[in-house]
């Protein structure tokens, strides 16, 4: 198998078990408006059209450089990493997970696991295989399709921060903030 339908099988298969898990969340009891999660999923759905554009025939401008072999499969195990980071975040989060900023019934802030290392370790495992999987194409639409990704789910992690700040009691996700970094191990803390 090429490293490129390894990646795209790693990516539909989260894509599937992703929409399955889906289904196994407590029951919603607050999010903010739609207006105001307009704002990071369009370049999140920027991102993810420009990121499907496939990676082979170009050369030229849009091709900005070629992954060997050994790269190659060194991105497959990046995404896979990231997916797995990710699904141990979303398992370790259990029935408080939603695919929007809500507030869950009986939420609380979940400090253990993966969210003891960041505040959002589904979107760093995911930032992760998405960045190998743009590496591995070598493509300015990759490239571009990466940022805007980056900018959708920073945009939607502060949007949760300020969410969740606001609607969980006795700054309890002020606390978590300080002591832990948001997307990158080792990061700022608060921010």
């Amino acid at each position: 198998m090429p490293p490129g339908i390894a990646i795209a099988a790693l990516w539909i298969g989260w894509v599937v078990s992703w929409l399955i898990a889906a289904l196994w969340s407590n029951r919603t009891e607050k999010r903010p408006g739609t207006s105001v999660e307009i704002r990071h999923r369009v370049p999140t759905l920027i991102g993810a059209l420009l990121m499907l554009v496939p990676a082979h025939g170009y050369d030229g401008a849009l091709r900005l450089w070629h992954v060997d072999g050994a790269g190659a499969w060194l991105c497959v195990a990046l995404v896979a990493l990231g997916i797995a980071f990710a699904w141990w975040a979303r398992i370790h989060l259990g029935r408080l997970w939603s695919g929007n900023v809500t507030r869950k019934a009986d939420h609380h802030v979940v400090d253990t696991g993966p969210y003891r290392i960041v505040r959002h370790p589904i979107y760093t495992g995911l930032l992760l295989s998405l960045l190998a999987t743009a590496v591995a194409k070598g493509t300015l639409p990759g490239v571009v399709g990466f940022a805007f990704l980056l900018l959708g789910v920073w945009m939607k992690a502060r949007l949760e921060e300020r969410w969740l700040a606001q609607e969980l009691s006795d700054n309890a996700y002020s606390d978590y903030r300080k002591r832990v970094p948001m997307l990158l191990p080792f990061g700022p803390k608060g921010g």
